[in-house]
C-alpha cells in the first residue's frame, strides 16, 4: 500500500497543474489578506486585529476545497481518459488497494494545501495587522488550529463526493461540476428548507462545521456530534459506491 501511495504522490507532482495549484493557493491567500488589510485600513465595515485574523483562518477552506476537488475528480477519471488504467491494473495488486491509495493521496494533497495556505496566512497576519490586545498570541493559537480543522471538514466531504463521481462516471468535468454545485448552492437549499425536518439530514446542512463556533447555524438545535454522524453516513455511502464501481466494473473494456 505504501508503494502505491508513493507512486500516486509522484504521479501527482509530475503534473504541472499540481504546482500551479500550489501557486494559486499562495496567491489567493495573499490576495485575501491584502484585501482584508485594505478594508481594515479604510474602515470599510471592519477593523481587524492580528489576533482576530489568526483566530479565524477558516476562509482558507474555500480555496483548498476548490483545488482539492479538481484533483479528486480527476485522479481516477484521468486514468480512463488517458488509457493508463489498463497498464495500472496489470499489476498484481487488488483493485481496492489501488483505489485506496488514490483516495489517501487526494486527502494528503488537501492537507498539504491547507498547511501551505495556513503558513502564508499566519505570516501575513503577523506582518500586516497590528496587535489589538496586551495578551499576545498564545491565547488564539488553539482556536486558530481548531478552526482550520473544522474548515477541512467540508474539504474532505466534498472531495470524497467528487472522488466518487469521478470513479463511477469516469468524468472529471462532471465530478467537478456537481461538487461545485453542491458547494455553492448547498447553503441556500438548506436555508430554504430550514423549517422542515428533512433539512437536518441534508448533506449541505452539515458541511460547514465552523458554524458551531461562529454561531451562524443553518438549522436550529443541531449539535456537532449529530453533524459528524450525518457526514459520516454520507462519506461511507460515497466510498461504498466508489469501491463497488471500481472493483466490480470491467474497467479494462
Amino acid at each position: 500500500m505504501l508503494k502505491l501511495m508513493q507512486n500516486e504522490w509522484m504521479k501527482l507532482w509530475n503534473k504541472k497543474g499540481t504546482w500551479v495549484m500550489v501557486a494559486i493557493m499562495i496567491v489567493m491567500t495573499a490576495g485575501m489578506m491584502s484585501l482584508m488589510k485594505y478594508i481594515s485600513t479604510q474602515n470599510m465595515g471592519g477593523n481587524f486585529t492580528r489576533e482576530s485574523m489568526i483566530g479565524d483562518p477558516s476562509s482558507l477552506g474555500g480555496t483548498v476545497l476548490l483545488l482539492t476537488v479538481i484533483v479528486a475528480a480527476g485522479i481516477v477519471a484521468s486514468e480512463f481518459s488517458q488509457g493508463t488504467i489498463k497498464m495500472l491494473l496489470t499489476r498484481p495488486v487488488k483493485r481496492w488497494k489501488i483505489l485506496t491509495s488514490k483516495f489517501i493521496t487526494v486527502n494528503l494533497f488537501g492537507m498539504f494545501l491547507m498547511v501551505i495556505g495556513y503558513v502564508v496566512y499566519i505570516l501575513l497576519a503577523i506582518v500586516l495587522f497590528k496587535s489589538g490586545t496586551d495578551q499576545g498570541l498564545s491565547d488564539v493559537w488553539g482556536k486558530s488550529l481548531y478552526m482550520v480543522l473544522l474548515s477541512f471538514g467540508s474539504v474532505f466531504v466534498t472531495s470524497t463526493f467528487a472522488f466518487a463521481v469521478g470513479s463511477v462516471f469516469r468524468s472529471s468535468s462532471l465530478a467537478i461540476g456537481l461538487s461545485l454545485f453542491i458547494y455553492f448552492t448547498g447553503t441556500t437549499i438548506s436555508a430554504l428548507l430550514a423549517k422542515y425536518e428533512i433539512a437536518k439530514y441534508l448533506l449541505f446542512t452539515h458541511m460547514d462545521l465552523t458554524q458551531f463556533e461562529t454561531g451562524m447555524m443553518l438549522v436550529e438545535d443541531m449539535t456537532m456530534p449529530f453533524s459528524l454522524a450525518v457526514l459520516g453516513v454520507y462519506v461511507v455511502v460515497f466510498l461504498v459506491i466508489s469501491y463497488t464501481s471500481f472493483v466490480k466494473r470491467d474497467v479494462t473494456a
